[in-house]
């Protein structure tokens, strides 16, 4: 078996409780550096707002910061995990990639979603009911602008003739799409469950990032779901990719409850108080060493080739206790 591969979310935290400064880039540069070092995969977080829902804090602009990441790294992938689609116009988005490809020689993984949160919705200029089939359209239509010269396009929400983007890239970005369970806010649009629409969307792309905000067993239930939602659609299910992000706050803390209780501050902090700690420890990789490497090994076991791991802080050790702790478990 292939060993687990690993991602990092960069700590791009735009914090509410004080403002951005020197100290904040500096750790976000020095965690990137960390993931060259150890050879984890540069992932980012896309919140356009800050969405007290879920989170307590937005995240800086992605694709800018993947930029900056291409300038100081050289080996590892660099991944929007996930850029939501429907707030972007697709041949601005498709300029945007074509040039990050560029400037990383061609290591930037496309990582999508529809969203969740209304209101980014309502500021671009959309609606959340449009989100699937806005989503569908930009795939589409990127895809052609990043693949073909004089490209034109004809949807519902997007049209656009004879437009080439330059430079393009040597081939397509690989695509992992997100989607899945969610534990719903009474607030959003989200359901316990995963819609056939984000099935299709999924299946086609080939890699699927599962969601952190459902519960483990979920995310389980709706990795079947896709494999015989593949065979429905006459793919071989076992090209599909499993992969799974979520977050994490590591401490050298053997004992598990003590290692829950020096999690808190970092976890509230970052996820702000409108769900219960005991809510966020079911979503989230809370806890002792030991058990959240026994929660990856969980999902490893039902099929699990790729993770993103997001430290809730912006302290760059905590990609060296990625590396030392929990990397190694898994070779």
């Amino acid at each position: 078996m292939a060993k687990l591969k690993f991602g990092a979310w960069i700590p791009t935290y735009a914090w509410s409780d004080r403002p951005g400064g020197a100290q904040n880039v500096r750790n976000i540069r020095e965690s990137i550096e960390k993931c060259e070092k150890h050879g984890i995969d540069v992932w980012v977080i896309d919140h356009l707002l800050s969405a007290p829902g879920l989170y307590g804090n937005a995240w800086l602009e992605p694709l800018g910061v993947l930029s900056y990441a291409a300038a100081i790294t050289e080996k590892v992938k660099l991944a929007t995990g996930i850029l939501v689609l429907p707030v972007r116009h697709p041949v601005v988005l498709a300029k945007e990639i074509s040039t990050l490809c560029h400037m990383s020689n061609n290591r930037y993984v496309f990582g999508v979603g529809p969203g969740w949160y209304t209101r980014e919705f309502e500021v671009t200029g959309s609606r959340i009911e449009e989100r699937g089939q806005r989503t569908d359209e930009i795939i589409e239509a990127v895809t052609l602008l990043l693949t073909k010269p004089n490209a034109s396009y004809s949807g519902r929400y997007y049209a656009f003739k004879d437009v080439t983007i330059d430079p393009r890239p040597r081939k397509m970005p690989q695509m992992w799409v997100s989607g899945g369970s969610r534990i719903p806010d009474p607030n959003e649009h989200d359901v316990p469950v995963i819609a056939k629409t984000v099935m299709d969307r999924i299946v086609k792309a080939g890699h699927w990032l599962s969601r952190c905000s459902g519960k483990q067993e979920w995310v389980k239930r709706d990795w079947l779901q896709l494999q015989e939602h593949a065979q429905r659609l006459g793919r071989d299910p076992r090209a599909l990719t499993f992969g799974h992000c979520n977050f994490i706050h590591l401490v050298e803390e053997k004992n598990h409850d003590k290692a829950v209780a020096k999690s808190k501050a970092p976890f509230v902090r970052a996820m702000g108080t409108h769900r219960s700690y005991e809510h966020l420890q079911e979503c989230y990789m809370v806890g002792s060493v030991d058990r959240i490497n026994a929660r990856i090994q969980d999902l490893v076991d039902a099929g699990l080739t790729y993770i993103v791991l997001g430290p809730v802080t912006d302290d760059p050790r905590q990609i060296d206790l990625l590396a030392k702790r929990v990397m190694p478990a898994f070779r």
